[in-house]
Parts: structure tokens; C-alpha cells; sequence
């Protein structure tokens, strides 16, 4: 079968000693799918048993990963992905061998096939003229879909044509079709049969099969499991989304075919062992702090959240071992304190000491790199932190503040003119602002005033020569040093 993004053209390629090697030269990744859709590894392949006789039945992979039985009655010597023609309701049809051996029947085994039931012949090896055919044959699926759905839309039916096959020998073509109701596509065929000339077989598939047939990437990031390796659809139920504690989330929990995923049932074997450890909550649990209610549930950390009624923003995580506890307590008529509070005769636990908190916050210094003591900014080290509660000693006591500290000394809390806030009386009034104040009045220039600027932008003084242009700085205040037997302020006038 052609491969359109193989460097060699063909699924099956010859190797250095002439051996058939299966897959593509690209490590089997073809970008179109068709070479690895739906593969089963041979893993008994490279046994070589001379007098070993394979099982007469062989796989046969299509077009979209589609798969059916055939009897080798003519013993053709095959290999996995070789292209051969074989036996179909109405002609010859060309498809891929993708397994035989002994897999082959375990496969038969597992789909419940007998040996002896209607298997069609291989009838050859396909040659070049068949394969240039087919690849014929697969260029007119594609603009036979669109004319279809031309015609759909033109006769109002209710279905969704999703993909067409055309037989290698072009006599018959397959129409893949989904739709929630029943339809009559009478008229369709015939319309169908006059447009392309060939006979219409109408093959009506799930939502599911259309996904696997069309395939994609899912939101996990790979291709759905539907187009790789997944055959058998079984049915997905909302209780596997409780069971996961998965928010009934429509948008969340459907797939690209519009129905629940299949991967919700991967784990759920998982999630009924580890609920059988959770204890069930059939009503609300009493303490004397108030009733709590169930709000959520960690099945595999053990944790479970409840909120008291009045207070259900907060929540409260309890094990699944002391929910035990409590509903046990409650069933013998005893209502705990709390949640933490069920085993009255435990011990409590012991508040750490100040020496071992500052050990633990020597040895975090100590891991993530904090400044060592006295490593500073270079001048006296880093006093702050700490250091500085650790160094400076018990506070003195300065006993009580006394009631009987009499009045203020004058002059402390007084204005200008002598008055304090108790003597000065209430402030009088000033009335409404006159409007009509008239022009404020020039001021008279000072003797010593800038007038009139230079050219350089700076001011002149009455020489007409312009004043240079000072730098104001702050004066830093620098202590004095302190003098023998004295201190460092400056002596009182």
C-alpha cells in the first residue's frame, strides 16, 4: 500500500540481504497514518524454526484501520506489509498484511472466530498495475466525499458523511455515515449510483468509530486511542467521573466524537479498590462545635474536608481514620469537642522551647544561605535581626505610672502670647472675606535683591556684574568626638 510521506513509497521495503522489512524507512512515523494505524507488534517474528508451519489464517489491514481475516489457501509466502489482493462481496480488493502466525489465532480466539467459519481466499501478491490502480482508486475518495455531502445537503437528510472508500478495482465504493436517527437514503443511492458509476453500499458507524476512523490528538497531547490502538469500545457511564471526583463538567469530560472519554474508565478499577478504605458518610457528623457536612474527599491521600453548618467557606481536613473515630463516638452517643479532639486521654503535644526555634533558624540559615553574624554592610556589621533581641539583655522594669503627676511646667504647652489651651477662652469670629479688597499693593525691592538677570542666566547685582552660581548642599551632621571625661554634645553657652 503507497505511503504519501514515506521516502520510499511503500509500507514494505527491501532490505541489504534482499529480506521484506516491515514499516517505513521514517521509523513507521508517517505522517498520514495509514502505515501505523492500529499496528500489533509481531513479537514472535524472528523466530526461525525450520519445520515451524505458520497458522493458515492471516490479518488484513484496510483502509482507516479496518481489519479482517483471510485464509492463505494457496500458501504464499508473506510477510508483514506486503500488499496482496484478496476476495471481497463483490470483486477484488487490494489491503496489507499487518499479522499472522500464531497472534493470528489469539486474535480469532479473543473475537470468538472459528476457523471453519466463511473466511475469504488471498488470491495473490499485489503487482505494480494493482497498486498503481489502487492509489487511483484512493485519489477519488476525497472529492467523491465532498460531491456527496453536495448532495446530502441538497436532499435534507439528516446524517453526517464522514468518509468514502472506493474497492481497488473501482466496481464498488463504501460511504461512512452517522447519524442519531434513522434515515432513508433511497433516493441517495440512486442519485449516488448515475453521479460515479459504481455500486453504493451505505455503512452507517458510531461517533466513536467516525473519531477513530478521522483520528486527531487529543488533550493529553497524543492521538486518540480510538485511531491506535483501541478496538473495542465499551460503554462510559458519569458514575466513573464520581467515582474520580471529576466535576461533572460536560465540556470537560467529552471527547472529540461528542461522547464521554474512554480514558475515564482506565482508572476507575483503581479508584473503587481505594474507596473501599473511605469510610461513608450517610449523614452529617456531631460535635460541639456544630454539625459538619462532607465537602470533599482525597481518595488517595486519605483526606477528607467537611464544614460546619453556618460556616461552610471553611473547610476542615480530617484523616479517613479519625472520620472512623468520630462516627463511632457519635454512635455510642458521645459528641467530641472537635475534630482533633478525640482521644481525651492522649498526650499534648509540647510547645518547642526558644533555644531549639533559634537552632532551627540557625540551621535554615545555615541551608539556604542567610548572612552570617556580623557580615554587614562593613561598618560594625549587621546589628538588626535576631542578633539584636538576642544581645541586648532583659528589659528593666519601670513599674507603674503615676496618677499624681500634678500640672505642666509653664511654657511647655503654651502659644505665643503666654495663653495655654485652659485660659486663652473661645476664638472670636471673623466674618465673611471682604470681595472687593482691591489690587494688592507693590512691594519695595530690597536693597540686596536680584533685578536684573544676565545673559548667562544668572542674577546681577547693583554693579550690573552678574553673581556666580552657587551649589546649595546639605550639611550632613557629623558628631564631635568625645572629649576625656566629657561627651560628645556641644558646651552649653
Amino acid at each position: 500500500m503507497a505511503c504519501k510521506s514515506c521516502s520510499t513509497g511503500s509500507c514494505g521495503s527491501k532490505g541489504v540481504e534482499g529480506e521484506v522489512v516491515s514499516g517505513c524507512q521514517s521509523n513507521g512515523g508517517c505522517g498520514t497514518g495509514g502505515c501505523n494505524k492500529m499496528n500489533v507488534f509481531d513479537w514472535l517474528s524472528d523466530l526461525d524454526v525450520p519445520q515451524f508451519q505458520r497458522f493458515h489464517v492471516v490479518e488484513v489491514k484496510f483502509k482507516g484501520g479496518r481489519k479482517e481475516y483471510f485464509r492463505n489457501s494457496n500458501g504464499l509466502m508473506l510477510h508483514t506489509g506486503d500488499a496482496i489482493m484478496v476476495e471481497s462481496t463483490s470483486g477484488i480488493h487490494l489491503g496489507v498484511v499487518s499479522l499472522q502466525g500464531e497472534l493470528v489465532r489469539l486474535q480469532l480466539m479473543k473475537k470468538s472466530i472459528k476457523d471453519d467459519d466463511n473466511l475469504k481466499n488471498i488470491i495473490r501478491i499485489a503487482s505494480e498495475k494493482d497498486l498503481e490502480k489502487h492509489t487511483q482508486m484512493i485519489a477519488r475518495d476525497l472529492p467523491t466525499m465532498y460531491r456527496g455531502r453536495q448532495i446530502i445537503g441538497d436532499l435534507k437528510l439528516n446524517m453526517k458523511l464522514s468518509d468514502v472508500e472506493f474497492q481497488s478495482d473501482g466496481t464498488k465504493a463504501i460511504f461512512y455515515y452517522s447519524s442519531e436517527d434513522r434515515v432513508d437514503f433511497r433516493e441517495l443511492i440512486k442519485l449516488l449510483a448515475t453521479e460515479f458509476k459504481v455500486r453504493v453500499e451505505m455503512k452507517q458507524i458510531s461517533s466513536r468509530q467516525e473519531a477513530g476512523r478521522l483520528g486527531g490528538i487529543g488533550v493529553c497531547g497524543r492521538e486518540l486511542c480510538c485511531s491506535t490502538w483501541l478496538t473495542d469500545f465499551k460503554n462510559v457511564t458519569t458514575s466513573a467521573a464520581r467515582y474520580q471526583n471529576l466535576s461533572l463538567n460536560p465540556v470537560k469530560l467529552s471527547g472529540q466524537c461528542g461522547r464521554l472519554k474512554c480514558c475515564l474508565n482506565y482508572e476507575l478499577e483503581t479508584y473503587m479498590d481505594a474507596l473501599k478504605s473511605i469510610p461513608t458518610i450517610e449523614g452529617r457528623l456531631k460535635t460541639k462545635k456544630g454539625e459538619a457536612i462532607l465537602q470533599k474527599t482525597d481518595i488517595f491521600k486519605r483526606m477528607m474536608w467537611f464544614g460546619i453548618v453556618g460556616e461552610e467557606a471553611i473547610w476542615i481536613p480530617v484523616s479517613c481514620d479519625r472520620v472512623k473515630e468520630i462516627i463511632d463516638l457519635n454512635k455510642k452517643g458521645i459528641i467530641p469537642e472537635s475534630f482533633s479532639d478525640l482521644n481525651p486521654d492522649a498526650p499534648v503535644p509540647e510547645k518547642p522551647s526558644l533555644s531549639e526555634l533559634n537552632s532551627d533558624l540557625e540551621r535554615m540559615d545555615k541551608k539556604y544561605g542567610g548572612k552570617k553574624p556580623g557580615a554587614g554592610n562593613g561598618k560594625g556589621g549587621n546589628r538588626g535581626g535576631r542578633d539584636r533581641f538576642e544581645n541586648r539583655g532583659p528589659r528593666p522594669d519601670r513599674g507603674p505610672r503615676p496618677d499624681n503627676r500634678g500640672p505642666k511646667p509653664a511654657g511647655e504647652n503654651t502659644s505665643i502670647d503666654g495663653a495655654t489651651p485652659e485660659n486663652r477662652g473661645p476664638r472670636p469670629e471673623r466674618g465673611p472675606r471682604p470681595d472687593n479688597r482691591g489690587p494688592r499693593p507693590e512691594r519695595a525691592p530690597q536693597p540686596n535683591a536680584d533685578v536684573n538677570p544676565s545673559a548667562e542666566g544668572g542674577a546681577a547685582d547693583g554693579t550690573g556684574q552678574p553673581k556666580p552660581f552657587k551649589k546649595k548642599f546639605k550639611k550632613k551632621f557629623k558628631p564631635r568626638p568625645p572629649r576625656e571625661g566629657g561627651s560628645s554634645e556641644a558646651p552649653s553657652a
